[in-house]
């Protein structure tokens, strides 16, 4: 994953509620299952393990941030151990069949999850984070990031 997907998850993960951080790790999934795709298509199998490994990482977050008091999370548990089965079947066997597979579960599950963050308005989980805000200025075809209130302390000083 590029230097600039990573400060965008980054960006998402600062700024998300309890709801929103679940949609975020489900697309950190999706940017390594696709990475993995990529390099397997190019033969690189070192990295295409290496990138599989870490979408497995982000599944197995999914299910160890489960709470068993919702019964709900009696039914997820399976389905994420049978996703990373099978990305561990695709690692182990180097083929895509056991990405196909977690993706049909993960896929189903992601969408009702995105629902539920849209309706979720519960305050993001990090407090006294920087304001980003993005926009254009009078460069054309620049976008760019401006911190808010940068000079504010938050933390303590050494």
């Amino acid at each position: 994953m590029d230097k600039a997907k990573k400060q965008e998850f980054t960006r998402r993960i600062s700024s998300s509620n309890r709801g929103g951080m679940i949609v975020v790790i489900y697309d950190i999934y999706f940017a390594y299952q696709q990475e993995a795709l990529q390099w397997f298509e190019k033969g690189e199998l070192k990295e295409y393990r290496a990138a599989l490994r870490k979408a497995q990482q982000a599944v197995a977050v999914l299910r160890n941030a489960l709470d068993f008091s919702y019964p709900i999370a009696k039914e997820l548990y399976p389905l994420y151990q049978y996703a990373i089965r099978q990305l561990s079947t695709g690692f182990y066997r180097q083929d895509t069949q056991g990405i196909t597979a977690a993706n049909k579960v993960l896929r189903g599950l992601y969408g009702s999850f995105a629902e539920a963050a849209r309706q979720d308005t519960s305050e993001p989980l990090m407090k006294h984070t920087q304001q980003i805000v993005a926009g254009m200025t009078y460069q054309r075809g620049n976008l760019t990031e401006t911190i808010q209130d940068s000079m504010s302390s938050r933390g303590f000083f050494a």
